[in-house]
């Protein structure tokens, strides 16, 4: 009878050397705050969050805290967050640009590591946030459109902005 390990292990190591990796790196923090606030400086928030003021979020926002976000104040007014949600496996770094007002300004992803649903990155989707308050449902199919084939990054990016702007309206204000 043959040794199982002549067949089986071969078979495991071409299957696990093969699966594809995507990981695609956009922009670094750096640069997603040029892009966002351009001539603008920005310097990190030196505010560490309560648990008072994370469950108020977490409830707010209807997602959890996995670690706190990295938050910057721009000069003339506004906010810098990078955070990150998890997409359908793996996680999507992005950065919101928040004015003095709460309103998202603008926002980019900064690392997308899943194997589909990069389309997040497109220049209409990501415009639909523009102006978005804490007040705004911030819900796909309600006020953000989602984009088929890219349904649970559509997803998992909005709950990342809504929480954002809790944030705001919650810490930073």
């Amino acid at each position: 009878m043959s040794d199982w390990k002549t067949f089986v292990l071969p078979a495991a190591l071409v299957l696990s050397t093969s699966a594809p990796c995507f990981a695609n790196v956009y922009l670094t923090t750096d640069q997603a705050q040029k892009l966002i606030f351009p001539g603008a400086s920005c310097t990190p928030w030196e505010g560490k969050l309560t648990e008072a003021q994370k469950k108020a979020i977490e409830k707010t926002s209807d997602l959890r805290i996995r670690k706190d976000p990295q938050i910057w104040h721009v000069s003339g007014g506004g906010w810098f967050i990078v955070d990150e949600v998890l997409g359908k496996h793996e996680y999507i770094t992005f950065a919101v640009g928040l004015t003095a007002g709460g309103a998202v300004k603008q926002i980019e992803i900064i690392e997308y590591r899943e194997s589909y649903g990069s389309e997040v990155r497109g220049d209409q989707w990501r415009a639909q946030f523009v102006g978005k308050t804490a007040k705004d449902p911030l819900r796909l199919d309600q006020d953000i459109k989602n984009i088929s084939g890219a349904t649970l990054s559509s997803r998992h990016v909005t709950e990342g902005v809504r929480r954002a702007c809790a944030f705001y309206d919650i810490v930073l204000k």
